[in-house]
């Protein structure tokens, strides 16, 4: 069925149908008054795929034939990929000038970092940039890895060339020493870029998340605002249980665990507020 402005109409029980479906799935919720708003991101994908109402999509989604095929598609669709170079600063410098001299300092082991949801990679080459101003590739060994469930997320972190949207908050001086112009954009000088490791992993799904999560360093930021909040705890939680301790939490500065958690406490260290595991 279609409106009169000749949109595919989504049901109410579809849209319940969905809505559930994608949640348990890959964790982004869509509260009631969002109903529209997932049919105007599912349109395309029943035009693509030729089907004639989302039911069919929920069919195509939960039964297949193609099911799996569509789900990174469909992951694709709802990615919310906005993010740049330098953002919520503070906690990078927590990380590199407090926690990473500790964590050296009590003899702790490698320093390894995980960069869960990590959109198209701004966020791990920052803390990378960061860690190799204040000299600590040189002096110990350190892990970066980058995660994100988006299959075209991943694809642009790994190849590494960004446009003028992600610079607005890095200093010119450090664009111009870790970027080279290229055609479509800014390249990513190699000895930083390749000191990440970039993986798929969706943050419900214990068997991906298992081997990243045993970093004693977790950022997971601005994407808990797209989840229920059981989902969250349910992701906190796992994270809880696979840390060492201590071990430090970092999700957006608008995000807070305090109603999802009590294995993690709130801290201030330095200038950012970090959730904690003692």
């Amino acid at each position: 069925m279609r409106s009169d402005a000749g949109q595919t109409e989504l049901p109410v029980g579809v849209f319940l149908l969905l809505r559930e479906l994608i949640r348990n799935r890959i964790g982004v919720s869509f509260d009631d008054d969002k109903r529209e708003l997932l049919a105007s991101k599912l349109t395309d994908r029943l035009s693509a795929l030729g089907l004639k109402s989302f039911l069919d999509y929920f069919y195509l989604l939960k039964y297949g034939p193609g099911s799996e095929g569509e789900w990174p598609q469909l992951t694709d669709t709802l990615s919310v990929q906005e993010t740049y170079f330098w953002r919520e600063l503070d906690q990078v410098r927590t990380l590199v000038d407090i926690l990473v001299p500790e964590h050296v300092a009590a003899g702790r082991g490698r320093v390894r970092v995980w960069c869960a949801a990590c959109a198209t990679g701004e966020e791990p080459l920052s803390i990378a940039i960061a860690l190799n101003e204040a000299g600590w590739f040189a002096r110990t060994e350190i892990e970066l890895w980058a995660s994100d469930v988006s299959p075209a997320a991943l694809e642009k972190s790994r190849r590494g060339v960004y446009r003028e949207r992600s610079f607005r908050a890095l200093p010119e001086a450090l664009r111009a020493k870790y970027f080279t112009p290229v055609d479509g954009g800014w390249k990513v000088a190699s000895d930083l870029h390749s000191r990440i490791r970039f993986v798929s992993a969706n943050l419900l799904n214990p068997a991906e998340t298992t081997p990243l999560a045993s970093a004693p360093f977790i950022f997971c930021r601005n994407v808990f605002i797209y989840f229920s909040a059981a989902t969250v705890s349910r992701i906190v939680s796992d994270f809880a249980e696979r840390m060492p301790t201590p071990g430090f939490l970092f999700p957006g500065v608008s995000e807070s665990l305090l109603r999802v958690t009590t294995a993690f406490q709130l801290e201030e260290i330095g200038k950012a507020f970090v959730y904690v595991k003692r």
